[in-house]
């Protein structure tokens, strides 16, 4: 076998454990479905407190409403909880038997988040299509095509940030304090508060250059039709890569050097 062949047989592999990890996830998380609701109104209170904001203060703008529609939509299919579903297990010990198992722990954790995402996607868009119809709203299906690339790089990297941040378990019990504080800045400069366009200069200029804006407002944007022509696109796909390169390198190496501090701790 050649060393390609071997890398395909890799990923391949990969890939099926994934695909059935999804599936066993998403059968456990369907008995709590309540549990999953919760997670839904968590996910969308802070885009539908921006929209009713901005939309007294822009009534006339129909950018506002098209926009925190997307922002919905987008929230509900990204979400991320790996302070739960991965740093818990830290806590208590169960990672012991993930690092035993003959596959990379990082399926199960991508198994994990995907079947969420999922639940969250099925249980969310009713509130994403009922919010559309209240304030005359409705995403087209070319708008929501053109956006895919930049949809996935922005769940791609909101995954990572908060898998990269879930990581410092390994060395703290404070790890919900911490991801809430990036989740804090994610709010503010990723473009739920209030749309990077409505932020002052400084921080507008900022926003576009921190990786927030990638994970939710520029998905919306491109949604929204505020960000549109193919070279702005690839300029936002070009910036999500690279943040998204970012993470997953910082994650790489948190993650060998928390596994070394583990298994010398704990044996």
């Amino acid at each position: 076998m050649t060393a390609l062949s071997a890398d395909r047989f890799a990923v391949r592999r990969l890939l099926v454990l994934i695909a059935l990890r999804i599936r066993m996830e998403v059968l456990e998380w369907s008995g709590t479905w309540w549990f999953l609701f919760t997670l839904v109104i968590q996910a969308v209170v802070g885009p539908l407190i921006g929209m009713f904001v901005w939309s007294a203060v822009y009534p006339a703008d129909p950018y506002v409403a098209t926009y925190y529609v997307a922002l919905l939509l987008v929230t509900v299919m990204t979400e991320s909880f790996e302070q739960f579903t991965f740093s818990e297990k830290i806590y208590d010990g169960t990672i012991s038997h993930d690092l035993l198992r003959p596959q990379p722990v990082i399926v199960s954790t991508i198994g994990t988040n995907l079947a969420i995402r999922t639940w969250l996607t099925i249980m969310g868009v009713p509130v994403v299509l009922l919010t559309g119809l209240a304030f005359g709203v409705s995403l087209s299906w070319s708008a929501l095509l053109s956006a895919l690339p930049v949809f996935l790089l922005g769940a791609t990297l909101s995954f990572c940030w908060i898998f990269m941040l879930s990581l410092t378990a390994f060395w703290t019990e404070r790890v919900h304090s911490i991801v809430g504080f990036g989740w804090t800045l994610n709010s503010l400069l990723g473009g739920t508060v209030a749309p990077l366009a409505f932020l002052p200069g400084p921080l507008r200029e900022l926003g576009q250059v921190l990786p927030f804006y990638g994970m939710l407002g520029l998905p919306a944007d491109v949604i929204a039709g505020r960000v549109h022509g193919l070279s702005a696109v690839l300029t936002g796909i070009a910036y999500q890569a690279a943040w998204t390169a970012v993470f997953a390198t910082i994650a790489v190496l948190l993650w060998r050097a928390g596994v070394r501090r583990y298994t010398v701790a704990g044996g």
